[in-house]
């Protein structure tokens, strides 16, 4: 549905004609490397045919869930057991009043991109939205690789927990698809001691590696065995999503005493807790250094707020904010242990409190140490700040204390298979980032120098930092 001088357009946030020759030029074509997010590799490997839109794009999207609860929508129509189309329809009565919330642009551009839908969504566009947009999404057209085709992905980087058998990448490993599907090991229930059910999980873990697990050094075996068999299954890239990296003075007596304790059932001190985790995210960096994976740390998060609602919906339903969790000092400490031992690998600190921005900026210059280009990154705005404000503050903070020329860009750390407008969002800010200095008199009047500079932040650099 073409409307008339629709709100999506070809320069859209383009704002001069220096940041549209950029995007058009050099941003628009480059191919999508999304190197992390949360899509279920099921539903690739099978193919999925989602039939209808709200499976697709409001099923597991907690940025939707937190505006649908905002406006006072009922969650019988946001996570309960409301007919998709209630659901949908819900969704678009909100769309109106989500103005000045990224989910309005994203939500506009998805419709575009996939389903050539110009309108604006809204209570009076919804029905014929709906079924528009059903009946192209129970055609193998629309299925879930189709997408991916559509949005021009080259790569799609998934995120599994140790214990999962990978037989989906495995499957995946073993088609013709023509998109490059990988995994990111992630860990952190290993980690985080001081969790509920913590004893349980090392319980599976000992069951998948196939090890007794009583010791410290043998919880060390069980995820090494782990990142053995993801290795052997393609991976090179590991995820931590954690607050903070808790880093503290340890012995390996002091934590074999305080894996011990915790295995008995005991309660373990926030300060031993703090040592464990310490502990085992020294080993498992070690250990992704022995295997020349990336490593990635997701921080600053503080999760599940609302105890009420975290009881009746579980982890990831949207009660999660922005954390004023103390960075620098840890953080520093733990790479400069990795450093002194010459075992840093590749690392991107992604930060969700924008008051950090500078710290994170300038932390990461303390360790490009000439080896590898941009060795050490400052990454992309994520959840919270993935949005054109919180962009454009990451690139800014990233450009006046390090080299924006290096940065790897985008990425949609999304659970949807529409999200990938994301990255056209992100270089649409980057180019207008960029084309509005030249107008200033900022940056030269140089569009073909700065123009690679945009290719490499879209595509060049990823593709040279992951060489999946």
């Amino acid at each position: 549905m073409a409307a008339s001088n629709p709100f999506i357009h070809d320069d859209f946030l383009l704002e001069n004609k220096f940041a549209k020759e950029l995007y058009h030029t050099y941003a628009k074509n480059q191919p999508i490397i999304d190197y992390h997010n949360h899509l279920p590799p099921q539903e690739i490997a099978e193919d999925k045919i989602f039939g209808d839109i709200t499976k697709v794009w409001i099923n597991g999207d907690h940025y939707k869930w937190r505006a649908m609860r905002t406006l006072g929508i009922d969650e019988k129509f946001i996570t309960g057991d409301g007919s998709d189309k209630e659901k949908f329809m819900h969704w678009a009565k909100t769309v109106p009043y989500t103005m000045r919330n990224p989910l309005y642009h994203w939500t506009h551009l998805e419709l575009a991109r996939y389903f050539d839908i110009y309108d604006l969504l809204n209570e009076s566009s919804a029905e014929r939205i709906y079924l528009d947009t059903a009946e192209k999404l129970n055609t193998p057209a629309y299925s879930c690789q189709n997408l991916l085709r559509k949005a021009n992905v080259e790569v799609v980087c998934t995120t599994e927990d140790p214990l999962d058998n990978l037989e989906h990448h495995q499957t995946l490993a073993k088609s013709n698809i023509d998109i490059k599907v990988s995994t990111a090991f992630r860990p952190d229930k290993a980690i985080l001691v001081d969790a509920e059910g913590y004893n349980d999980y090392v319980d599976a873990l000992a069951k998948v590696a196939d090890l007794e697990i009583n010791t410290f050094g043998d919880l060390c075996d069980a995820l090494k065995s782990r990142i053995a068999y993801f290795d052997k299954n393609g991976c090179k890239l590991c995820d931590h999503g954690l607050d903070r990296i808790h880093f503290e003075n340890f012995t390996d007596s002091e934590i074999e005493v305080i894996f011990k304790r915790k295995r008995s059932g005991e309660v373990i001190s926030d300060e031993e807790a703090s040592k464990f985790q310490g502990a085992v995210l020294l080993f498992l960096s070690e250990t992704y250094h022995e295997y020349g994976w990336v490593q990635q740390f997701h921080l600053g998060a503080l999760r599940n707020n609302n105890a009420r609602m975290h009881q009746i919906l579980g982890p990831d339903t949207g009660w999660d904010s922005i954390g004023d969790y103390p960075q620098a000092e840890k953080l520093s400490a733990f790479l400069n242990t990795l450093d002194s031992k010459d075992k840093l690998v590749k690392t991107i600190i992604y930060n969700l409190n924008p008051a950090d921005n500078e710290v994170m900026a300038s932390m990461i210059g303390n360790f490009n140490d000439g080896s590898v280009k941009g060795k050490v990154q400052f990454g992309s705005g994520w959840w919270f700040l993935d949005q054109k404000d919180g962009m454009t503050k990451q690139m800014n903070a990233l450009s006046n204390m390090g080299l924006i020329s290096c940065f790897i860009g985008m990425l949609t750390d999304s659970r949807s298979f529409l999200s990938f407008p994301r990255h056209e969002y992100f270089r649409r800010v980057l180019c207008n980032l960029f084309g509005s200095e030249i107008q200033r008199g900022e940056l030269p009047n140089d569009v073909e120098w700065i123009g690679k500079l945009v290719q490499d932040i879209s595509y060049n650099n990823a593709k040279e930092y992951f060489n999946f």
